[in-house]
């Protein structure tokens, strides 16, 4: 929700049905959101953005039209960054993220802040059903020490490219050395495997932040089919974007060696 806010408060005057004041209001809900989403995931104790909080923003959203009091909450829209909503990366690019040369320009710090991961937690087991958690250890890039902010979305897909489950995104990479990025993140599938329909996939796009182009971009995906479900270890292939969620064209990313690495743990009652 907050990807669609942030995108209608970035939209232009013309496209969009707001006002300029409606849309840092909007923008402002967006910021609200994350901040939300960065509690529930954070580990301290103390919530920095509590629930009775984001229920004050509900009548504001209800009412964007017609509101004109003053926002309940000190926060700045994130102008910097664009965040598309799921899938509107593909639609943006043509050009080879090769030709760039270095995107790491500028000190860190200039960066705005970064956008939180949305993990789920492991479903309830159930009698003789399977859960898989899949642990994200690293992936292999040959300009792994240039990416900013990477991080990955993790989708289920039926043949049809339709989302079996809900989409997560890891938070941003915790380190990157030599050629690896490294994430040591667990992922939680959000369905029971015996409940997958026949020929799903697991799919894994690697995404970056561009500054140039102030918006996050594919660089890569890789994908995991239903035989490769077992416990251990297990590395598979990087593919070129735009993600071919039907796995029709398939292009290797590379001819070197480079990889996703995966370990996988299998639940049963």
């Amino acid at each position: 929700l907050a990807r669609h806010l942030q995108k209608e408060a970035q939209s232009q005057h013309n496209n969009s049905e707001f006002t300029e004041d409606q849309k840092k209001t909007i923008a402002k809900i967006a910021t609200c959101l994350e901040l939300r989403s960065a509690a529930l995931q954070s580990t301290q104790s103390q919530d920095e953005f509590k629930l009775e909080d984001l229920k004050k923003l509900e009548p504001i959203l209800k009412n964007i039209l017609t509101y004109n009091k003053e926002f309940p909450f000190d926060v700045q829209p994130v102008p910097l960054r664009k965040i598309l909503a799921p899938g509107e990366e593909e639609h943006l690019e043509f050009e080879e993220d090769d030709e760039e040369g270095g995107a790491g320009a500028g000190s860190p710090d200039f960066f705005p802040a970064r956008v939180p991961g949305t993990l789920l937690p492991r479903l309830p087991s159930e009698p003789g059903m399977t859960l898989l958690t899949i642990n994200i250890e690293k992936i292999g890039l040959k300009d792994a020490g240039q990416c900013i902010d990477p991080y990955i979305t993790v989708s289920v897909k039926d043949l049809n490219g339709i989302d079996l489950t809900p989409v997560q995104d890891t938070p941003v990479a915790l380190r990157k050395e030599d050629t690896y990025v490294h994430f040591n993140v667990d992922i939680e599938i959000q369905k029971h495997i015996e409940k997958l329909t026949k020929g799903a996939a697991i799919f894994f796009e690697f995404k970056h932040y561009k500054p140039k182009k102030r918006f996050t971009s594919t660089k890569c995906f890789a994908f995991m089919e239903m035989d490769e479900i077992k416990p251990g270890a297990i590395v598979i292939e990087l593919y070129k974007k735009p993600t071919d969620f039907k796995r029709k064209k398939l292009q290797l990313l590379t001819k070197k060696p480079l990889y996703l690495h995966l370990h996988q743990t299998l639940h049963k009652e």
